[in-house]
């Protein structure tokens, strides 16, 4: 259920331009949407002709008039309009189905009849033009989450289309935090199609096995866009003592052994439960005599490193996301840069840092700068050997540059001279 929403705006299709209502922007306010930003927040719209209701389609001209777009509505959201078509034509069925088939033909070109066809990110938001939806494919299953109530309006229509498409066996949603509270959206985990996924369920990532907790699990169960990233740190850790901070199912952990030939892996996380799961992916890649797991918080466990005089010749950081909104965004890179520090003190000379930040809130240049201030606190020089982002699954749209969020930078830290 949606607050404020008696019906489906899909069951009233308006067929004629004059009978769809009109958001006119402020003026000099257009710009970011002819150039094809999907997000219109409340201030830069003067005035809204009709009575439109959360979901309803909607055009959007600029102050004199001018067609830029057609998008739907949601007056409970700071995004007021989500922008999804440039042409004055209706957002029906087809305009829809169209955009999830070019999602999908993008990962069949990506990854082909490969195993990894069927464990990826399917449609990816704003990334896919599909701004409120991000679909995961885990095998025969298709996990999703709505971060517009605009668009879960058209919930019923846009699962059909993928239960067309894909032919999963069943289609489980996830939530995601604070949803409620941003977009006026009420809703829960749960089964939206077809059978439940099973507790666990088994993928492959980089010729590595993982089992994945779909139903509990972080996000929609794992990070497919860690998986270029995880592959291009291992270059960097032949015969290595690394440290694994928020190692999670222990992607970058078995990658490090398996692919870079580390010689040991301690690999930590605050959740029990994911370590447990951790520890069930390297028994299953037979890898648990070079790893070691322990449950910590990952500045508790580093100034505790660090107190101690413990050093490694690789430490790898990929926290949570530390910046959920504008207002938290200087506490996290305060929170970035006592990260960093730490570990750049619990290097060894010449040792490996990768660091990466998932906080879309914060862009490469704040994050390089936490790196700045770090170094200095540590006193300690650092060379940038490699930089990465997202996996391709997770593409960025260059109308909407919100969607590269991922930062992950390979680095070489020295003592400062």
């Amino acid at each position: 259920a949606i607050r404020g929403l008696g019906r489906f705006p899909e069951a009233e299709q308006r067929s004629s331009m004059s009978s769809v209502p009109t958001v006119r922007l402020r003026p000099r306010k257009a710009l970011p949407f002819f150039c094809r930003h999907p997000w219109v927040f409340a201030g830069a719209i003067a005035s809204v002709q009709g009575s439109p209701q959360v979901g309803d389609e909607v055009r959007v001209e600029s102050a004199d008039g001018q067609f830029i777009a057609r998008g739907l509505f949601n007056p409970d959201s700071k995004i007021q309009v989500r922008l999804y078509s440039w042409q004055d034509a209706s957002l029906d069925e087809q305009f829809w189905a169209d955009l999830i088939d070019r999602a999908v033909a993008l990962r069949r070109d990506l990854f082909g009849e490969s195993q990894q066809a069927r464990a990826c990110r399917l449609l990816f938001s704003e990334g896919d033009g599909l701004s409120g939806l991000t679909v995961d494919r885990y095998g025969d299953w298709l996990l999703t989450q709505w971060t517009s109530a605009a668009l879960a309006t058209r919930q019923e229509l846009l699962l059909g289309i993928l239960q067309d498409r894909l032919r999963p066996r069943g289609i489980w949603r996830r939530t995601e935090k604070g949803i409620g509270d941003l977009e006026g959206l009420e809703t829960s985990d749960g089964l939206a199609l077809g059978e439940p996924p099973p507790a666990a369920l088994e993928i492959c990532e980089n010729e590595l096995l993982y089992s994945v907790d779909v139903v509990e699990g972080q996000k929609t169960g794992f990070y497919f866009d860690q998986r270029g990233n995880r592959r291009a740190v291992a270059k960097y850790l032949a015969d290595t003592q690394v440290l694994d901070v928020c190692t999670y199912t222990g992607g970058f952990a078995m990658n490090a052994i398996r692919h870079g030939g580390a010689a040991s892996v301690l690999a930590v996380d605050s959740s029990r439960s994911a370590i447990e799961l951790a520890k069930r992916n390297a028994q299953r890649n037979e890898l648990t005599d070079r790893i070691s797991f322990e449950v910590s918080d990952m500045f508790d466990l580093l100034e505790r490193v660090v107190a101690e005089r413990q050093q490694f010749d690789a430490i790898i950081l990929d926290p949570p996301k530390l910046a959920r909104t504008r207002g938290g965004l200087q506490r996290a890179l305060k929170g970035y840069v006592r990260l960093n520090r730490l570990a750049m003190q619990a290097l060894r000379p010449g040792g490996i840092l990768a660091t990466c930040s998932c906080s879309g809130l914060v862009s490469l240049t704040e994050f390089e700068h936490t790196l700045v201030q770090a170094a200095q606190q540590a006193e300690r020089s650092v060379q940038v050997l490699e930089a990465g982002g997202q996996a391709p699954d997770h593409p960025v749209s260059i109308h909407c540059l919100e969607t590269h969020y991922l930062k992950c930078l390979i680095c070489r830290v020295q003592p400062a001279r």
